[in-house]
């Protein structure tokens, strides 16, 4: 009698494949200890039992970023494996875990007597392809330890209501558990979509344990008190990989962070985030950073066609998709750095005109012995509206890239002086001077990476919202038609915008291969090119006609949407599963306790995964004592 028949999963695939073999075999691997690292042959693919395994990549110039993490149940290694081609990724222990390894050899070998899971893996390496960074799965267990005297318990409970509102089911887990049967944090992990460990500032025993069962810890601090430099954590894979982040708090009544120095140098977060008390949006932007929701937004360079990004920037505000990171390169990032320190629209509206539409910053020309312009007036209007602000200290996480000309190659401008990043980035060869910088010379972003897209990806999870006027027309060859007379040029105020040759210079500079290009917007979740027509790359006087381009792209973007921009990759990867998912399968196979013989069973037909709301919550911890 043929067995009922369910959508099939790569676990019980594998698992048929490793009842099949002779081979396969059991072994621990220590949290820290990496099972594989990206060059490497594929020689075995594994199955995890227990424990948790990060997935990291690493890209030229960057620290490693975690792609997810990989679960109980749930295959590593075999996308390598049946390609044939090196692991394109490092897997890691995140904590003590166990492991099936079945070697290459026996798992072709079983595979040929059953060709049919060959195809189901086939299926599954597909929908993965289409999933970028979908062969593991989003952290869904974080730690807070707090590094001050004020508790934090009450503001990691406010995070878990935000994440509570969004559908989830979340429990929140204090010292109470430091007792418990390491069982019983399985229990809750499986039957929650998030778990939040805190620990305050002081409990040792427990943050220490924290820190070992986590996907990803935050330290919470306060920003008025001084930066603790004792350790209150000890896990190794947390340190190495950079899964150690920092959120500072800071009264209501702050108007700017200040001070966020000190604290980098005595914890070293791989990213830090700032938050107001008692304050919900500032909650939900961290509840958006822990389900995967949080939105990045990359805005490119341009000149004055950059315009565009402050009507894209208008249309997002009214459609109340949320900003949580942004960075940009060149004019994109003038304008990114604006929303970063807080602006509001009308702020950002006020300043970008002072600064760049009413009197051109460019028209200090100047014999060109290293470029058209002293660049006097743009370092004044920059320390103008940006002031002596540092980029660790704006209240979202932001970046901006230059070039460097020097070493070859970006760079990624992530602390530091804001004034002093922006002008490098926006330092176009022959137009403004270089700036110098250890030795090094910094010109202007776009010559290398004018979109940079690729740095958003891996700084987070959630969908990246990008915004490109990068290919929009910009040299009108009628602008390179001699003037009627140099008198009438200069009467006119032609030549506030810079002689016609600026206009080559500036956009030979910012002029992006096409394969660099695609492959950034296809990074994208969501791409918005304006079409600022009419717009010339120097006229810096066209600034309603780019800002209602930016506009009015960005409202029909939004308009093709299925869905709010928040839950946009949750949306592509469970589209992705649709088109590959099976049809049939015959009943799955379950790993039971390793034995030298017969260690796997059958299992009998389950009832597939019950909704969030319907999990039975395991029984509450046992206090100390």
């Amino acid at each position: 009698m043929a067995h009922d028949r369910r959508p099939d999963t790569v676990e019980s695939a594998l698992a048929r494949l490793f009842e099949a073999a002779a081979d396969a075999h059991w072994f621990s691997l220590p949290g820290g200890e990496r099972l594989f690292s990206a060059g490497e042959a594929a020689d075995a693919v594994y199955l995890l039992r227990v424990g948790r395994l990060g997935v990291f990549r690493r890209e030229e110039g960057q620290d490693p970023h975690l792609l997810g993490v990989v679960k109980p149940g749930e295959p590593v290694g075999e996308m390598a494996l049946i390609a044939g081609t090196p692991h394109t990724s490092t897997v890691v222990a995140l904590r003590d875990s166990e492991l099936i390894a079945l070697p290459r050899d026996a798992f072709f070998a079983a595979t040929r007597q059953m060709p049919e899971l060959m195809t189901e893996l086939a299926r599954l390496m597909i929908l993965r392809a289409r999933q970028t960074g979908a062969h593991a799965a989003e952290p869904t267990v974080f730690g807070f330890v707090g590094c001050a005297e004020h508790p934090c318990r009450e503001f990691v409970e406010q995070v878990a209501g935000e994440v509570r509102s969004q559908g989830f089911k979340i429990q929140v887990i204090d010292s109470k558990a430091l007792r418990s049967a390491a069982a019983w944090f399985s229990a809750v992990e499986e039957s929650h979509d998030y778990v939040l460990y805190v620990a305050e500032r002081g409990e040792v025993a427990w943050s220490h344990l924290v820190a070992r069962q986590v996907d990803r810890l935050f330290l919470v601090g306060r920003a008025e008190d001084p930066a603790p430099h004792e350790r209150l954590w000890a896990a190794a894979p947390l340190d190495e990989h950079r899964l150690v982040d920092l959120i500072l708090i800071h009264r209501s009544d702050t108007a700017r962070p200040k001070g966020t120095r000190a604290w980098l140098d005595a914890k070293n977060p791989a990213r830090w985030f700032h938050v107001r008390a008692d304050d919900r949006e500032d909650a939900q932007r961290i509840a958006r950073v822990l389900t995967g929701t949080s939105v990045g937004l990359v805005l490119s360079g341009g000149g004055a066609r950059a315009y565009a990004h402050i009507g894209a920037i208008q249309a997002l505000r009214e459609a109340k998709v949320p900003i949580d990171f942004i960075g940009g390169s060149s004019m994109g990032g003038i304008v990114g750095a604006g929303v970063a320190m807080g602006w509001s629209q009308d702020e950002l509206d006020d300043r970008i005109r002072k600064a760049f539409v009413d009197s051109s910053p460019v028209d200090d020309l100047t014999f060109p012995r290293i470029a058209m312009t002293r660049g006097r007036k743009v370092d004044r209007r920059l320390e103008e509206h940006y002031g002596e602000a540092e980029i660790e200290d704006l209240w979202l996480p932001f970046y901006c890239v230059s070039s460097n000309i020097t070493a070859g190659g970006y760079v990624v401008h992530r602390t530091g002086s804001l004034r002093h990043a922006l002008r490098a980035s926006i330092s176009l060869p022959g137009v403004l001077p270089p700036v110098l910088e250890n030795g090094q010379v910094l010109v202007d972003g776009a010559v290398i990476n004018n979109f940079p897209v690729g740095l958003m990806r891996a700084g987070h999870l959630g969908p990246v919202v990008g915004v490109d006027v990068s290919r929009a027309r910009s040299v009108d060859p009628k602008t390179l038609e001699p003037p009627k007379s140099w008198w009438w040029w200069i009467a006119s105020g032609e030549w506030r915008k810079g002689p016609p040759i600026v206009s080559i210079m500036m956009r030979a500079a910012t002029l992006s291969t096409r394969a660099d290009l695609m492959e950034a917007r296809s990074a994208t979740d969501l791409l918005v090119i304006p079409e600022p027509a009419g717009v010339e790359i120097r006229d810096w006087k066209a600034y309603e006609p780019a800002v209602a381009a930016g506009y009015t792209a960005t409202v029909h973007a939004l308009a093709k949407l299925d869905g709010p921009v928040t839950t946009l990759r949750r949306r592509k990867h469970a589209a992705a599963a649709a088109l590959v998912a099976p049809v049939s399968a015959d009943a799955p196979l379950e790993v039971a306790e390793p034995k030298s013989k017969g260690w796997f069973r059958r299992a009998s037909e389950k009832p597939a995964k019950p909704a969030p709301a319907r999990r039975r919550q395991p029984s509450p911890a046992p206090s100390r004592g």
